[in-house]
């Protein structure tokens, strides 16, 4: 194989490995128009002392300028549980606001042992799964209602750091906003309301005001 071959080969793979590892960023811009950004809305934010499972507020906040887009947080959210998977995200629209997507598993889908029976995939912005043998170790509508794909937006350069040291296997809790993204040129995202829907639409969007371990 020519020399140059094998050093374009050794460029790439050390660039696919520097955007595989490096951190996620923290949302861009905030502060102009609207309300007073990410971190106003965190002040805002009401989380429960003690929590389980996920659980969603009837909590606003004001809308908040990031970049070209205005952000609306659309209720109070937070869940405790284990995560399944995760994957970075470097390319496309999302990208700019979400760098990754954790597959989360709360209640009954944060037992000890139980998403090592799972065989869990990320990619394209979709949480998958499967079995082995004849039946999945909980019934297919529990591992819905307890189990999502979520973006993560880091609302500050901590909060990116915190989630950088996330890693499958862990338990962790969450506290923030389910989000509604509306860009200038018309592009929009918006978060699942709901944790029993499936298919597409149902992955939440969450600005994250606080990540730790459990």
């Amino acid at each position: 194989m020519p020399r140059w071959l094998l050093a374009t080969i050794a460029l790439l793979v050390a660039a696919l490995w520097w955007l595989a590892v490096r951190d996620p960023a923290p949302l861009a811009g905030g502060g102009s128009g609207g309300g007073g950004g990410p971190s106003d809305a965190c002040r805002l934010l009401r989380v429960p002392t003690a929590l389980d499972d996920a659980e969603q507020s009837t909590q606003v906040a004001p809308p908040f300028r990031a970049g070209d887009a205005t952000l609306t947080p659309l209720a109070g959210f937070s869940v405790a549980g284990r995560v399944l998977s995760r994957a970075n995200y470097h390319f496309g629209r999302e990208a700019d606001f979400s760098p990754t997507d954790l597959a989360l598993g709360w209640g009954p889908m944060s037992a000890p042992g139980l998403a090592e029976q799972l065989d869990v995939s990320q990619g394209g912005r979709w949480y998958r799964y499967r079995w082995d043998g004849d039946a999945p170790p909980l019934p297919l509508a529990q591992i819905a209602r307890h189990s999502a794909n979520m973006h993560m937006v880091p609302a500050d350069a901590g909060v990116a750091r915190d989630l950088a040291r996330v890693r499958a296997g862990d338990r962790v809790r969450l506290d923030g906003w389910l989000l509604r993204i509306d860009a200038d040129d018309g592009w929009h995202w918006r978060s699942s309301m709901s944790r029993s829907d499936v298919g597409s639409g149902a992955c939440e969007l969450v600005l994250v005001c606080a990540i730790s371990a459990q």
